[in-house]
């Protein structure tokens, strides 16, 4: 097994007697070694690996087995088999002459680091390849059956149905349907723990795009949730939407703060309709918690009456520079009014259908209201002074120079303004001049908070599906997005194309699509999103173990990309390609050290079960198969291979014998090839 005793037995091939062939003979060598990095044992690694006595069971829960992905963005949801088993190196030494076999030992002693190349090949797993539907378990799988559920709500129209149907199946069936109460609790127990909103803002620009909540949202939790509930099934999603609405109204009830949801003034309207109303809740809990403190005390806000100079007005923010009011000559004063109303998207469509009926949009706006409820500012003012301030544009001056050629100016109201039953002017007739801290407020806590509840409590099914699928998709790319992997740029560039093709797909919920073909592009949306997420976990798990040696890293990475590449369609066939993954990356002299450490030094555990038969070990591990050529030149024109009829040159040589040897520590493989000449 050992390289001295390989090296005469090459030598006793044709050595005959030491009268053949001059007493030192120079035998061209050439070695290729391969090492296989140790199995990595990450469920061992929070335990002593040096430890015999086998661990109790309540050893084993206070020592919690640690995964190689407990530190990556999916962890919390899922554990995801590494994608890369281990790495397989190969170091070769070029040819080299040696005339004593004394002088092989030296070389089997050498360091594999004194090898000419190195070459690194990682052994991915099978289920990277392997595209059977329900192999891969993720975020993908987990979507593809969301997409299912959302199928089968289309043509429901209330969630208890589904609860009711669970109830009144066969109860083997049923349970496999939903899981117990008990799961339940502890779904919910997690969603309404007393965390504080801190939205994760995803990096990539077009997530806002997908009309989804946040991630670490209510709503982005409930739905990252749902994924994983049961198998994610219609039944399931009804059964946990129930109980979620409920502990809804539980806060309300109690003025409890939702968890999970930002102190805010201001509804995101870019977001899906069910976390704008669990917006406006957050903000009707707040005001109705604030309304019974000041109950409870007699105070009442008088914020803006400090800054009031003149007593005959109230609620004044300041004077309105070079404007004069007009019956009086009084400057004008700006007045400090509430905040505008606050609305969700079908407030704002309501609102917009309203002003429309009335012919006249803009009279409706929340601004206008908030503006003229706060004329106490000016009690001297008329209609065309708040018109002058507030709406400039449909006050028609008639003056030619700088405004200053007299009193009053010349003016009039535009057309709209004038004519007879104008909604601006019947608010303003109607409006009692109250300073903002005597006013009513626009919004009526109490009533919008029930009103955000009878949503919830009547969402249909189909409409609670499509916002979970938006939500769902987008939640979960923003989970992977804070992926460290690199900073490879094929992998981001894969990364900023899904959340183009999921925005596109999903645009589709705002229009009237047709459901098969909606539910076929979501479908197809899923195959890509698993192909994306594989080569993501991929990227992460090279990553980490060559954290060392980015370049190499990078370029492992993309060798496996494009191998990958061909089957990253949006096919939901299989498809024939390459299934063996062989390209092997040279590794530079200053990466050696960060490869070496993949082989980390064997343990007393691991040591004593295995002889060591071969030498070169690479920090204690011997290679799992050693290649050798052996071989002698001899110049054509010397003895039997000279040729009475000269082709060449005299100086050419050909290699008479050559031997090809391939062992393992257990096996050995001899080929001899002789060139004779008789």
């Amino acid at each position: 097994m050992h390289l001295e005793g390989l090296h005469e037995l090459f030598l006793s091939k044709f050595v005959l007697s030491s009268s053949d062939f001059p007493a030192r003979v120079k035998v061209h060598f050439s070695m290729k070694l391969s090492y296989k990095t140790p199995e990595y044992d990450h469920d061992n690694e929070t335990l002593d690996s040096e430890a015999t006595e086998p661990l109790t069971e309540n050893e084993v829960v206070n020592h919690p087995r640690k995964l190689w992905d407990d530190d990556c963005p999916w962890a919390e949801w899922y554990s995801a088999e590494d994608p890369v088993k281990g790495f397989e190196l190969t170091a070769i030494w070029g040819e080299r002459t040696f005339e004593e076999t004394l002088e092989m030992a030296e070389v089997e002693n050498a360091s594999s680091f004194d090898a000419d190349s190195w070459f690194l090949h990682p052994v991915v797993s099978r289920y990277m390849v392997d595209d059977s539907i329900g192999k891969f378990v993720g975020f993908a799988s987990q979507l593809h059956l969301l997409v299912n559920a959302y199928e089968s709500s289309v043509e429901a129209q209330f969630l208890e149905d589904f609860v009711a149907d669970t109830s009144g199946q066969d109860n083997a069936k049923s349970t496999a349907t939903v899981p117990p109460p008990s799961v339940i609790d502890r779904v919910m127990k997690d969603l309404f723990s007393d965390e504080t909103g801190n939205y994760m803002e995803a990096e990539n620009k077009y997530s806002r795009a997908m009309r989804g909540a946040p991630a670490d949202s209510l709503f982005g939790q409930f739905c990252l949730h749902a994924l994983w509930f049961g198998n994610c099934n219609i039944c399931a999603i009804a059964t946990l939407w129930i109980d979620f609405v409920r502990e809804i109204r539980w806060c309300w009830e109690e003025s409890e703060r939702l968890p999970r949801m930002k102190s805010t003034s201001s509804i995101d309207l870019s977001s899906c309709l069910i976390h704008q109303k669990l917006q406006m809740l957050t903000i009707c809990i707040e005001r109705k918690r604030s309304l019974n403190r000041e109950k409870g005390t007699g105070y009442k806000d008088e914020t803006s009456n400090s800054t009031a100079v003149n007593k005959s007005r109230k609620g004044s923010a300041g004077v309105v520079p070079k404007m004069m009011l007009l019956n009086t000559f009084q400057e004008m004063h700006a007045p400090y009014t509430q905040d505008a109303p606050l609305m969700t998207e079908d407030m704002h469509e309501e609102r917009l259908h309203a002003a429309e009926a009335f012919g006249n949009a803009i009279g409706l706006s929340g601004q206008l209201e908030r503006d003229i409820l706060c004329s106490a500012a000016n009690p001297d003012a008329v209609f065309e002074d708040f018109i002058r301030w507030h709406s400039p544009g449909e006050w028609l001056s008639e003056d030619k120079t700088d405004g200053n050629a007299g009193w009053p100016p010349k003016g009039k109201l535009s057309h709209r303004m004038s004519q007879h039953g104008n909604v601006w002017r019947k608010i303003w007739n109607d409006a009692l001049p109250l300073p903002v801290s005597e006013q009513k407020s626009l919004l009526d806590p109490v009533r919008e908070g029930e009103k955000v509840l009878h949503y919830l409590e009547t969402l249909r099914p189909q409409q609670l599906l499509e916002q979970m699928v938006c939500t769902a998709f987008k939640s979960s790319a923003d989970i992977l997005n804070k992926t460290m992997y690199g900073g490879f740029k094929e992998m981001k560039t894969k990364m900023d194309r899904l959340y183009v093709t999921m925005a596109s797909t999903l645009k589709s919920f705002l229009g009237n699509s047709d459901v098969n073909d909606l539910v076929g592009g979501l479908k197809r949306l899923c195959q890509v999103f698993e192909h994306i997420e594989k080569l993501l976990i991929l990227a992460a798990s090279i990553n980490r173990k060559l954290i060392d040696a980015p370049r190499l890293a990078q370029a492992i990475f993309y060798d496996y990309y494009n191998f990958y590449l061909p089957k990253m369609g949006t096919s939901l066939e299989s498809i024939c390609y390459e299934k063996e993954f062989t390209t092997k990356e040279k590794v530079g002299m200053y990466e050696r050290d960060a490869v070496s450490n993949l082989f980390p030094p064997p343990t007393a555990n691991q040591s004593w079960r295995k002889v060591l038969s071969m030498g070169n070990l690479l920090n204690g591990h011997e290679p799992m198969q050693r290649e050798i050529i052996f071989s002698v030149q001899e110049r054509i024109s010397n003895g039997h291979y000279s040729s009475p009829t000269p082709l060449c040159t005299n100086n050419e040589k050909i290699q008479t014998h050559r031997m090809y040897i391939s062992g393992t520590s257990n096996d050995l493989w001899v080929a001899l090839s002789v060139t004779s000449w008789d």
